[in-house]
């Protein structure tokens, strides 16, 4: 989930929020400092687009994308070749139902099959918008009760129903074999990661503590996660989780970034920054986390991306828009990054996708 479009994810999903959006003027794709990136190609120009994760050959993308004036008014999943050269054009195609919302779509290793949360089953409409006014305008992500992950093909036709447990179950990723998926559910009472063997559809519960565990991945090797997680624990900060969880909502404005072995043994808390960092991933060495961080800031935004090891030390800035950057995901051979941000934007809400080479 985003905190646009899931916060989007501050974030699908669960997003860029239009309110952080707003402040995104600098009309560019590479700002100075940015000395990890180079040849950065901008691929959306318009709507909000973000979660884009590649294929295991490393030749397309899948993501999820709103906009009104194409008539999408929630996260819908789309797919699309990454063109590598001028002469290549980028022609998203939808793949998703087209009913209810989406978010979080993977790729299998077979190319061939994505997997991804949607509504649908609950309703063909968008489901509603938390009025923030009801929570002190606080953001509050909703976890819609009628998401489900699901399996698909590249014509959009869903061939499995991969969770089925009353509740919010989304945020699914896989491991770099393709045979295990880790998720969000909400079936225990509270926010947990599940980690479920694809081809037996049997799984466990990797977390245990008490508050929003989420947005995992696994390491290159598979014998790591990394994820994100709120842990209230003052009275009020306890009071006010539970009863927003109650009621479907979980405001993600206080999150760390943990890791843990694969079977969730050994849990370790790698961010200690305050505000809200999400979004992380591993690098492709295994080394060090990217995430999103809005912890420099008071005011909530910018969000901006940051390395750091797996000890927690080295903490380093990587992105420098001043609205949103998040989202990022590795290619398989590591050479190329994929990101979601408001730069380039023209001064409007617009969250794109942006490719580019990294340099170590």
């Amino acid at each position: 989930m985003k905190l646009t479009t899931a916060f989007y994810l501050l974030l699908s999903t669960l997003f860029v929020s239009p309110v952080m959006a707003q402040y995104a003027t600098q009309d560019t794709v590479h700002f100075a400092g940015e000395k990890h990136f180079k040849n950065i190609k901008q691929l959306t120009f318009g709507g909000d687009n973000a979660e884009a994760y590649w294929s295991y050959d490393g030749k397309s993308i899948v993501f999820q994308k709103t906009n009104p004036k194409e008539g999408l008014f929630c996260d819908q999943i789309f797919m699309a070749k990454v063109p590598f050269n001028n002469d290549e054009k980028f022609t998203p195609k939808m793949i998703g139902t087209g009913k209810g919302r989406s978010t979080c779509s993977y790729f299998l290793p077979d190319g061939k099959h994505i997997i991804y949360a949607s509504t649908h089953l609950g309703a063909d409409t968008c489901p509603p918008v938390p009025d923030r006014a009801k929570y002190g305008n606080k953001y509050i992500w909703p976890l819609y009760n009628s998401y489900d992950i699901f399996m698909a093909d590249m014509s959009g036709k869903i061939v499995k129903q991969m969770t089925s447990a009353k509740g919010y179950d989304a945020e699914a990723t896989l491991s770099a074999d393709g045979k295990k998926m880790i998720y969000c559910s909400d079936k225990s009472g509270d926010l947990e990661l599940y980690v479920m063997d694809l081809k037996s559809g049997k799984e466990i519960r990797v977390t245990n503590e008490l508050g929003y565990d989420g947005g995992a991945w696994f390491s290159p090797d598979g014998t790591k996660i990394v994820w994100r997680a709120s842990r209230p624990k003052t009275q009020e900060a306890i009071k006010e989780y539970k009863e927003l969880l109650a009621e479907g909502m979980v405001a993600p404005t206080n999150m760390e970034v943990f890791v843990a072995n694969a079977d969730g043994s050994n849990p370790k808390q790698i961010t200690a920054l305050g505000q809200a960092n999400w979004a992380p991933n591993f690098t492709p060495d295994g080394k060090h986390i990217i995430f999103c961080s809005n912890h420099e800031y008071k005011r909530g935004f910018p969000f901006n991306m940051y390395l750091i090891d797996l000890e927690g030390k080295g903490l380093e800035k990587i992105s420098r828009d001043k609205g949103f950057d998040a989202f990022p995901m590795f290619s398989p051979d590591g050479k190329k990054i994929i990101f979601a941000s408001n730069r380039n934007n023209g001064g409007t809400r617009d969250t794109n996708l942006f490719v580019a080479d990294w340099v170590e």
